[in-house]
């Protein structure tokens, strides 16, 4: 046989590997990249939540506070990242300053965009975020200025390191369960052991816990992601910590050497971890939830295939009716704190000829992994009622957060917000649904009645267009 007439079949042997080889012949897959920044505060600046603390944190901490990103990109070169914070909240002019940078440095639309706080109470007060609680003079002020400022820088920086080391993964979800949040509105903290104990416990709940797993091509687990709805105030330390959520992260991580772990907070507005109080039992909750995430870990892998869809709407959301200047001037007398430096400055404000805003933007985004998965999330503290509502619309094992891009304050229910319009004795009747809004120092008492309306017909309008 002469060589020449090899030549074609030689020829078209090669076309065909090179082609069978080719990137564009590779089998779609993910890619994800992670990165992280420690953020404890080195100045003793005051710790963000509760309101009867005196003085500023001592400077110590019982472990370091954390910004982690992952960044996402699916088979057609979709992108989304998402940062986690050791953080009470978000604040508004936090997540602006953020998501533009974001948009401008890594071309993310705010749709690709997520920002969650993990809701620890052992965390810095941020800027224009929970004035009227505390008596912050000048210094605490620039204090609190200046750490802003770092953190956005911190935050920006991180989520472009993590759009840097993009690599390819696979990219499971599933769904655990863990049982120690409790409905804080229905069960007095003092008989909550006894109610435990009797199996008397009432009031709705969300005990399941969201997962996330990235893996690497040789099979390490590269970052997981999970939630849980229940507030982070195991722990009224004087000290920097991440409570029962950083503990969690700690375990999954010492489990899985290498692992980057991340926590969001789901519908926990109405949720405490009882009993609390003590570190230990933050730390027992920290490794109830780590184990849950494991059992999810374990099972059977729910692989998601390569494509990521991200929708984002902000609702107008109307405040109750205006303060007037008779109701202000009688709250500036008030028996708390707070509410006298609220009521004190709002009046000043009205008095100057100002009038002051009827409503709020409200962040709400919907993402679908693999076509499968759906993820929620809404802006402020969302009371429970708002998981359970959209996993009955939407399916079970949808995945609602809480907590993400701005927390503004309380998002009751219209069943709570009801509830709260007369404040009852001995409960916690009154907190969520109206006098959350002196704490977060806003310039109404409430929201209006509709707001429940206009969420849930914000979320719906979203998955609609993704299930197009």
């Amino acid at each position: 046989m002469r060589i020449d007439r090899l030549k074609p079949i030689f020829f078209l042997t090669v076309c065909t590997l090179f082609l069978t080889a080719s990137p564009a012949r590779a089998k779609a897959t993910w890619k994800a990249g992670t990165a992280k920044a420690v953020i404890t505060p080195t100045e003793k600046m005051w710790l963000a939540g509760f309101a009867n603390r005196t003085n500023p944190a001592t400077g110590s901490k019982l472990m370091d506070l954390w910004v982690k990103a992952m960044a996402l990109e699916d088979a057609s070169g979709h992108r989304a990242v998402i940062l986690t914070a050791d953080l009470l909240g978000i604040p508004q002019s936090v997540y602006q300053h953020v998501s533009a940078a974001i948009e401008k440095k890594y071309a993310l639309q705010p749709d690709q965009i997520l920002l969650c706080a993990s809701h620890t109470h052992c965390g810095p007060v941020l800027r224009d975020a929970l004035y009227d609680i505390y008596p912050l003079d000048q210094t605490q002020r620039d204090l609190i200025e200046k750490y802003t400022t770092q953190l956005e820088s911190q935050m920006i920086d991180v989520a472009g390191a993590a759009i840097a080391n993009l690599e390819p993964v696979r990219i499971t979800a599933g769904q655990g369960t863990t049982a120690f949040a409790v409905n804080r509105r229905n069960n007095p903290e003092p008989k909550v052991s006894d109610l435990i104990e009797t199996g008397e416990l009432k009031g709705p709940v969300d005990h399941s816990v969201p997962v996330l797993a990235v893996y690497s091509p040789d099979g390490k687990l590269k970052s997981v992601l999970f939630g849980y709805a229940c507030h982070n105030t195991t722990l009224q330390l004087s000290e920097w910590s991440g409570d029962y959520a950083g503990f969690a992260q700690i375990a999954l991580e010492k489990n899985h050497p290498g692992t980057q772990a991340m926590f969001f907070m789901g519908c926990g507005g109405d949720q405490n971890p009882l009993p609390r109080h003590e570190v230990y039992i933050s730390q027992r909750y920290g490794h109830m939830l780590a184990s849950a995430v494991e059992e999810v870990l374990l099972a059977p892998p729910h692989n998601l295939p390569p494509e990521l869809v991200t929708k984002m709407k902000m609702v107008t959301l109307p405040f109750g009716k205006p303060l007037t200047v008779d109701e202000l001037q009688t709250l500036k007398n008030d028996s708390q704190a707070p509410t006298r430096r609220w009521a004190t400055r709002w009046l000043d404000f009205l008095q100057s000829g100002k009038t002051t805003v009827r409503d709020y933007p409200f962040p709400i985004q919907a993402w679908q992994f693999g076509g499968q998965q759906l993820l929620l999330t809404l802006g402020g503290e969302p009371v429970v009622d708002y998981a359970n509502k959209f996993k009955q619309s939407f399916g079970p094992q949808t995945w609602v957060a809480g907590y993400c891009n701005d927390v503004m304050t309380y998002i009751p229910s219209l069943r709570v917000l009801r509830e709260d319009a007369v404040t009852k004795p001995g409960a916690r009747w009154g907190y969520e649904g109206s006098y959350c809004f002196v704490v977060y120092g806003l310039p109404a008492k409430r929201w209006g009645e509709n707001v429940e309306d206009l969420i849930t017909g914000g979320a719906k309008e979203l998955v609609g267009e993704i299930q197009k």
